[in-house]
């Protein structure tokens, strides 16, 4: 057998780096994607060749690692999914010209920014809680509605209302992210930053980074994501250093975000080191906040160590972290995603009753969320395919999930 080409070999050294990276074997991994183990080491080895794009789709997709990053020569195919209703309803909202509707309308009846900025923190309540039908149905109702008043209105009143439109767009991309559309989330945040920008409050346009690096994040684009946290978060420095809390929080939001960037990328000293940053932001603050919706503290700061040791395949630590965390003041997103942090953990592990647990807590804190979760059904599938897949409760779970 030949030795490979030089992109052979690539496609096998990035296949190892983030085999390792999940924790699995060798022998674990060729399970996974229905394959000998002597054929995946050939495969990293780069003596051998991967001949179809069904196979490599594979196994991007059980490394959790889009198809770009395992094999960026590749032609981009892109995965079929059913998008979910609310996820339709959002990107049609941002595909209307409500903006160019609200210039050219002769008449408009007077804004009640009172009103529209009430509707947009009960849109929030429902981010919050990732209940997706309940906010999509809110937004689009709410976007056209923000984007008429944003220009029919003047002076104070119309900074408050661009600074309603820009959290209404917050609140979209929030969404769209989680819902694994972040096309749609990209040009949401985009938006909300410039809607932020017209309100005149800075802090709301940095905000508007943290979401960005959130849709990054979801789309799996890690340099971007840390551009934009790293820029930002140099930007709010001497705010936060002055112990302004709300500029403090975003600071310390966006470093918890670098962290788990780093830990995606394998280097856990710098992982460590800005959840170090994060948690002496979250001291000076003393407790748990919600300034810019970024639910900042020390609590928060103690999931994402969970999240974090997750990321790096160190299970260990992050049960051991977890069995000291206190979610329940924090949103069902909130205490949903760590819930799925801990399932991943006891995946690890190869512990079925301890995923089925802490999946089945998060169906009943965010029923909303786990099903649409990429990591819940990257998970769930791969257990499916693995020789745990007849343990007791895994596919009573996979059917309560609707992903059996």
């Amino acid at each position: 057998m030949s030795d490979g080409t030089p992109s052979e070999r690539a496609v096998g050294r990035r296949i190892a780096f983030y085999r390792q990276r999940r924790g699995l074997s060798q022998r674990e991994f060729a399970r996974l994607i229905d394959r000998s183990e002597t054929w995946l080491s050939q495969v990293e080895r780069g003596v051998r060749k991967i001949d179809r794009m069904t196979v490599l789709e594979r196994l991007a997709g059980v490394l959790e690692v889009p198809l770009s990053e395992l094999a960026p020569e590749a032609p981009v195919v892109a995965a079929a999914h059913e998008e979910p209703p609310a996820a339709t309803e959002l990107g049609l909202a941002l595909s209307s010209s409500h903006a160019l509707a609200a210039v050219l309308g002769t008449s408009h009846d007077p804004a009640d920014v009172d009103e529209l900025s009430a509707r947009v923190a009960e849109a929030w309540t429902y981010t919050h809680a990732s209940e997706f039908s309940q906010v999509g149905a809110m937004l689009v109702a709410l976007l056209p509605d923000l984007e008429t008043a944003a220009r029919t209105t003047e002076g104070e009143a119309q900074r408050a209302v661009f600074a309603a439109l820009a959290r209404a767009y917050h609140a979209c991309a929030a969404v769209l992210a989680r819902m694994s559309e972040p096309g749609a989330a990209w040009v949401a945040a985009d938006r909300a930053i410039s809607a932020a920008e017209r309100s005149g409050d800075t802090l709301l346009m940095a905000e508007g980074a943290f979401r960005l690096t959130l849709v990054f994040q979801a789309a799996r684009r890690l340099d971007r994501a840390q551009q934009t946290a790293a820029t930002a978060a140099a930007a709010l420095e001497d705010r936060a250093e002055a112990d302004e809390p709300e500029a403090l929080s975003i600071w310390g939001a966006l470093h918890l975000q670098l962290a788990v960037v780093a830990a995606r990328r394998n280097d856990a000293e710098a992982a460590y080191e800005e959840l170090a940053i994060a948690g002496r932001a979250a001291q000076r603050l003393g407790e748990d906040r919600n300034d810019y919706n970024t639910e900042f503290g020390p609590t928060n700061v103690a999931l994402h160590e969970v999240a974090v040791a997750v990321e790096l395949g160190d299970a260990g630590r992050a049960l051991r972290g977890a069995a000291n965390v206190d979610p329940s003041s924090l949103s069902p997103e909130r205490q949903g995603r760590f819930l799925i942090d801990v399932a991943r953990a006891h995946s690890q592990r190869r512990n079925v009753p301890g995923v089925v647990e802490a999946l089945s807590r998060a169906v009943e804190v965010a029923p909303e969320q786990a099903p649409a979760h990429p990591l819940v059904q990257r998970l769930m599938t791969d257990m499916l395919r693995s020789d745990l897949a007849d343990e007791p409760g895994l596919r009573e779970l996979a059917d309560r999930l609707g992903l059996s």
